[in-house]
């Protein structure tokens, strides 16, 4: 479905079909549009995003957290932190809210078949790239080694659980989980460390691998030179950016950095891509 309609600000009714409460203050929702047309319809590709609405309050910009494989429904993954989110974390299942989307650039799965996938995550950075995991779990057979480091401040801080707990067990995938110095319990079996710092223990191959990057800024501006340790390049690395944006399709100007517009010309990007950047991004 193009995210183009007669009116680019109306959102689709969405109802909110399951609520999981991943860790403090954070929660998944999975949708499905209120006109059954409209979701049989409704296309997208890993690593678009869309605006989530609820009405009277406005509206907040979060990632399709679920994959394009899985058909029928999308999932949301956010943090309560201002009014919207608050607004959003007041829902509950059978409720109604807005969606508009999906806006943005994708990640170019096409392009990295046959290659080894590393997957860099912190906090609530996962979510973001949950929907690429997934998608290529999905179509396992086309990519090659799949790692997967994720690190939280605490146990609690981790979001999706249960479905860590499976990509441990699946065998598909070898998954590193860490947290904070001081953020383990008594029965954490996982490692401890800041995540650049486990990046550089686990020192996974940077031959004909592909790393995606997401999560706190300091996170990722420390993650970065690690991988260039580790033998990748700038056009090996990918990240997404959610900063910013708020209109979706480059009207408001509140996401523009120099000459690009974050959310028409992103939110994906190289390394490569960050680096020509104006510094002050």
């Amino acid at each position: 479905m193009e995210a183009a309609q007669s009116n680019a600000y109306r959102p689709q009714l969405m109802r909110i079909d399951k609520v999981v409460e991943e860790a403090p203050a954070v929660r998944t929702f999975r949708l499905t549009f209120v006109d059954e047309s409209v979701g049989r319809d409704f296309t997208f590709q890993a690593g678009q995003f869309g605006e989530y609405s609820v009405f009277g309050e406005g509206e907040s910009t979060f990632c399709i957290a679920s994959p394009p494989t899985r058909q029928g429904y999308i999932e949301c993954t956010f943090r309560q932190a201002g009014r919207v989110t608050s607004a959003l974390a007041s829902k509950d299942e059978g409720d109604i809210i807005g969606f508009r989307g999906p806006y943005g650039n994708h990640f170019p799965l096409a392009q990295w078949e046959g290659k080894s996938l590393l997957f860099i995550a912190g906090g609530i950075g996962l979510p973001p790239l949950r929907c690429v995991i997934w998608n290529v779990l999905d179509l396992r057979d086309r990519y090659k080694d799949v790692t997967i480091l994720y690190g939280a401040r605490t146990v609690a801080d981790l979001v999706y659980k249960e479905e860590l707990e499976g990509w441990r067990k699946s065998g598909n995938v070898k998954l590193v989980t860490t947290v904070d110095p001081g953020g383990q319990t008594p029965d954490w079996k996982g490692e401890v460390g800041f995540v650049p710092a486990v990046l550089e223990k686990i020192a996974p191959a940077s031959e004909n691998t592909i790393a995606l990057v997401c999560g706190p800024p300091i996170m990722i501006n420390r993650t970065l030179p690690v991988l260039t340790q580790l033998g990748f390049t700038a056009e090996q690395v990918y990240t997404t950016l959610e900063n910013r944006m708020k209109c979706g399709f480059g009207k408001c100007g509140r996401c523009n950095v120099g000459k690009i517009y974050v959310c028409k010309d992103g939110p994906v990007f190289s390394y490569a891509q960050l680096q020509q950047l104006p510094p002050e991004y």
